[in-house]
Order: structure tokens, then sequence, then C-alpha cells
């Protein structure tokens, strides 16, 4: 939705996600999800302004490609010109990361990646007693709510 309509969305976020309008019906969705979609171009509503995006991807996922989270990226950048800087880390639960900001020229972060290494397809953060989540973090509600946050105040005013 925020790819298609980024002048309704301060942002986007997405956990093991695809990118939007890669498959059509149930066979297709599968296929995606197990080997990526088409490669990302123009987003579909033709705009070429970056929408904030944050998205997390586990790269042991067998359920969702990992390819998946960078095509993500890739449709919400609409080819804009970002500076890149990656960060490696660790959550206290002891899951490793690999963090990618890309931030525009006002050093705005616009896009943030996070792969989580040695982890399937999980909510990272999630409730130990919850299905398919993992509590060893780091906690993707957490930095999706700080990401947002960060966006609230850089977001456009409503159409008049």
């Amino acid at each position: 939705m925020g790819v298609t309509y980024p002048e309704l969305y301060a942002a986007i976020g997405v956990h093991s996600g695809l990118a939007c309008g890669v498959a059509q019906d149930l066979p297709s969705a599968l296929a995606v999800m197990w080997q990526g979609g088409p490669p990302a171009g123009v987003p579909r509503n033709g705009s070429r302004r970056s929408v904030p995006t944050i998205v997390f991807h586990s790269d042991l996922d067998t359920t969702v490609s990992p390819v998946n989270g960078d095509q993500v990226i890739a449709q919400s950048k609409a080819g804009a010109d970002l500076r890149t800087v990656v960060s490696r880390g660790q959550a206290e639960g002891g899951t490793t990361y690999t963090r990618t900001v890309q931030a525009d020229e006002s050093v705005r972060p616009i896009l943030e990646q996070w792969v989580l290494h040695g982890t399937g397809h999980a909510w990272l953060g999630g409730s130990p007693a919850g299905s398919y989540t993992d509590p060893r973090g780091p906690d993707a509600s957490r930095e999706m709510l700080r990401f947002f946050l960060e966006q609230k105040n850089t977001a456009l005013s409503p159409l008049s």
C-alpha cells in the first residue's frame, strides 16, 4: 500500500515479506516466497519518491527467501540517490545482525534493512509462547516503532 500510495503513508514496515505486486495468485505467491520476484522497477504508481521503509528478514528463512527483503528495499528506494552505512551487532539474546541504513542528503534515514544471521522464519523479539516468534531479538516491533516515529515529523502534510 505504501509503495502504491506514497502520499498517504509516512513509512512502511515489512518483516519476512514480499515486495508489492510481485504475485497475482497463490501459485505465484508461493514461487516468489521461495525464490524472489521480478527485479524491482519504478513503483506501480509511477512515483520516483522513496518511501521510508524498514525491513527485517532472516538469512536462513526457508519459508520466505531472504532475497525478498532486498527486493522490498529496492522497490521502496525508487531509484533515489542515498548514502549507505552498514553496521553489525548482536542482540542481547545472542542473534547477530547486519543493519544497513540508507539516508537522504539531509542524513534522514529513508531505508533501513536488518538481516538477522542464523535464524529462520520468525518474528524477531516475539514472545517465546508464540508461534513463529524468536525471543532472542533484536526486537523488530520496537525498532519499527522507532523508525516510524523518526518519520513522523518529516511526513508530507495532507493534501488540501
